[in-house]
């Protein structure tokens, strides 16, 4: 009968080519999800500057700047037009938000774009993102560095700590009934 650790010791390198490739098959995939949320982030931003510059000429037509029709809005006694104050407001500053958000994404080098788009999170988009993201081979010198991130984590956790438990485990005697 085969030992545990020697059955261990057989699948190792297979478990470690594997492991590899997994490593790098799945974090290959992070810079066509940026590319595919970036892209999602551009729609967004586009709609909401579509929807501010109606804003815009509904106040240069009045003779007024935004910030103007945003308070006597706001300051209105009809309770139909007060909140078309806080909503002007809240389209500008997601014109911003997203601006920001955009232009941080789309200069970030590879190193610090999954920083960068943890800080300009928006949960909304990355779940629309994830819901229709469709993986894609990287071709890219992003791609390929992100592919060797993955194998170097994934084999370090392995030989680091995995390996280690599983022998463990492996050559502990069974318990008796």
């Amino acid at each position: 009968m085969i030992s545990g650790r020697r059955l261990l010791d057989g699948l190792d390198p297979l478990l470690d080519r594997v492991l590899c490739v997994a490593g790098a098959v799945l974090f290959s995939q992070a810079p066509e999800f940026f590319q595919q949320y970036l892209q999602r982030l551009g729609g967004h931003l586009d709609e909401a500057r579509r929807q501010l510059e109606q804003f815009q000429q509904a106040a240069a037509g009045a003779g007024l700047t935004v910030a103007q029709l945003i308070a006597r809005t706001s300051a209105s006694a009809d309770q139909a037009v007060a909140p078309l104050g806080a909503a002007i407001r809240r389209t500008v500053t997601r014109v911003d938000t997203l601006q920001a958000a955009h232009d941080a994404l789309l200069h970030a080098s590879a190193w610090t774009r999954p920083l960068v788009f943890l800080s300009h999170w928006d949960g909304a988009i990355a779940h629309a993102t994830w819901a229709v993201y469709r993986p894609a081979v990287p071709t890219t010198l992003e791609g390929l560095v992100y592919a060797l991130a993955g194998m170097l984590v994934f084999l370090a956790a392995y030989h680091g700590g995995l390996r280690r438990i599983w022998a463990r485990q492996a050559t502990r005697p069974a318990a008796r009934p």
